[in-house]
């Protein structure tokens, strides 16, 4: 596949989601781009914006299976992964899988859960792969994880361990609609007696890894690798910032940049393509010192304060 096929692929799936979200086609780039980039993506709003129904969404313009778990305190590892069951008439255990063995898995409120739950989903996220009983078990291709949280609600949830954020290649927030966006709501439901509007397939499973490939043909050049890696580590130089850009972050920076140029249907990366996902990628990855929590510092402003500092290679 091409990149500007790819891009007009892309294209085609964001369009399609929008006749079922009432969002802006930013955020939905960015959601895509943790499906291009072969990444998972962390949802962070208020309750009602529409998290659900864009993952849901997304699952279906892709032409992927979905499977939803509703997190809760008392939510067992055994209920993502799966467990045996004993077979009365062969009188065997045979594994049932879990929600986790699905295309899109979205994990609702995922700080409701306890850490032992979510430390289930490291080795999935991580190695695409889950171990139940001491047996070990692919996950299905692809694969990706939408997560959500409330960031008002926090009575009775557990704080994600840095461990698992780093490895939400992005983090997105829907916002408030606009007046508009919030009206076509309304005009939407008046008089359909369906509550969710409908998406239809755009793409296939063989399409979609086809697509998550393409972002390896795109060129980056050197000035522009070092220009990743020079915002990545100034982030741990922040005096408001205590734990810096991983390398793994700094990694999923690239890997993001390329996939926002194959939206883009660009063949290079540039810098105003990097300074596109920084952001996303990069914000929640930051553990501000506690000085900076208590003045309220946000994470995207010390980002933006990086990008200003770090010196932009000119591209020929």
């Amino acid at each position: 596949m091409s990149i500007d096929d790819a891009s007009a692929q892309c294209d085609a799936v964001l369009t399609e989601v929008e006749n079922a979200v009432i969002a802006d086609r930013s955020f939905l780039e960015t959601v895509l781009l943790g499906v291009l980039a072969r990444g998972h993506v962390l949802l962070e709003d208020v309750p009602g914006t529409g998290k659900t129904l864009t993952a849901r969404s997304m699952a279906t313009a892709l032409g992927l299976s979905f499977s939803r778990v509703q997190f809760t305190p008392d939510l067992l590892p055994a209920d993502v992964t799966g467990t045996h069951v004993f077979n009365e008439r062969d009188r065997t255990f045979e594994f049932n899988e879990g929600p986790i063995f699905g295309n899109v898995v979205l994990a609702d409120e995922i700080n409701r859960a306890p850490p032992k739950t979510q430390s289930a989903l490291l080795e999935a996220m991580e190695e695409r792969q889950v171990t139940a009983d001491g047996e070990t078990r692919e996950l299905p291709d692809p694969f990706f994880v939408i997560a959500t949280q409330n960031p008002v609600e926090q009575e009775g949830t557990f704080a994600l361990p840095e461990a698992q954020i780093d490895r939400f290649a992005v983090k997105a927030s829907m916002g408030y609609p606009s007046y508009q966006g919030e009206a076509e709501l309304l005009f939407r439901r008046d008089g359909r007696e369906e509550r969710s509007p409908s998406v239809d397939p755009v793409l296939t499973p063989d399409r979609v890894r086809a697509l998550q490939r393409v972002p390896e043909t795109v060129r980056v050049d050197e000035d522009l690798i070092l220009y990743m890696l020079d915002i990545s580590r100034r982030t741990r130089e922040e005096s408001r910032v205590s734990v810096g850009v991983s390398p793994r972050g700094a990694q999923r920076l690239f890997e993001t940049a390329r996939a926002q140029a194959v939206i883009e249907g660009r063949e290079y990366v540039t810098p105003d393509i990097v300074k596109t996902v920084a952001k996303p990628v990069l914000a929640h990855r930051l553990v501000l010192t506690a000085d900076a929590r208590v003045n309220d510092v946000e994470k995207q402003a010390v980002i933006d304060s990086v990008l200003e500092a770090v010196e932009v290679p000119t591209v020929d």
